[in-house]
């Protein structure tokens, strides 16, 4: 089947394609403008962003929303992580961190999917670990180069977008929604999917 994702980071794209592709979920990156409002959850934000592009994207798509929900910090910066990430940067949520043993946090996802006129159907997805001391790596983007999945010892930054997708917050969501269509499956060209449960 093929689904449209309308967002205007390229990693997202890249990394929704390479975890679909196998799943049988062709996925159509579209950039379209998204007013980002303010909420208390990542659903709310989620379910907004796909309300608001009804009348500039035709259905079937999906939007995301994202955050890094920092234990010491009382799950900031959470819903405002883009926002806190195009501000303070990797470097600055470090600084709010200096000095504090308690490192745990957890990256979650929330993905909107919109098949027809009905409602949208939301699927969240999760990674527990923690923030490190230091950036590591280059890959990947946002807050990546300082979280480390739990049980892992490299950085999101420091794995291929395969090692990245098996263990995310964003790939967990992502086969939660592909797996809404029934067992796996090629793509066809034109076809419309049935509605997710």
């Amino acid at each position: 089947m093929n689904v449209r994702f309308v967002t205007g980071n390229v990693g997202k794209a890249a990394e929704a394609a390479a975890t679909l592709a196998p799943l049988g979920v062709h996925v159509e990156p579209v950039d379209a403008h998204v007013p980002e409002i303010q909420a208390d959850t990542l659903e709310e934000v989620a379910l907004a962003k796909a309300e608001s592009l009804r009348r500039q994207v035709a259905p079937p798509y999906f939007v995301e929303d994202a955050g890094l929900f920092v234990e010491a910090l009382h799950g900031f910066p959470g819903v405002y992580s883009a926002y806190v990430f195009r501000t303070l940067g990797n470097g600055g949520l470090l600084r709010l961190l200096h000095g504090s043993r308690r490192r745990g946090a957890t990256f979650r996802a929330v993905i909107a999917y919109v098949a027809g006129n009905g409602p949208p159907t939301l699927f969240a997805g999760r990674c527990v670990g923690s923030v490190l001391l230091e950036q590591r790596g280059t890959n990947g983007f946002g807050f990546d180069p300082i979280f480390r999945p739990e049980g892992r010892r490299r950085s999101f930054a420091q794995m291929s977008t395969p090692e990245k997708n098996a263990l995310s917050h964003r790939g967990d969501a992502l086969r939660r929604f592909a797996s809404s269509f029934g067992p796996a499956r090629p793509a066809r060209a034109g076809r419309t999917p049935g509605r997710a449960r």
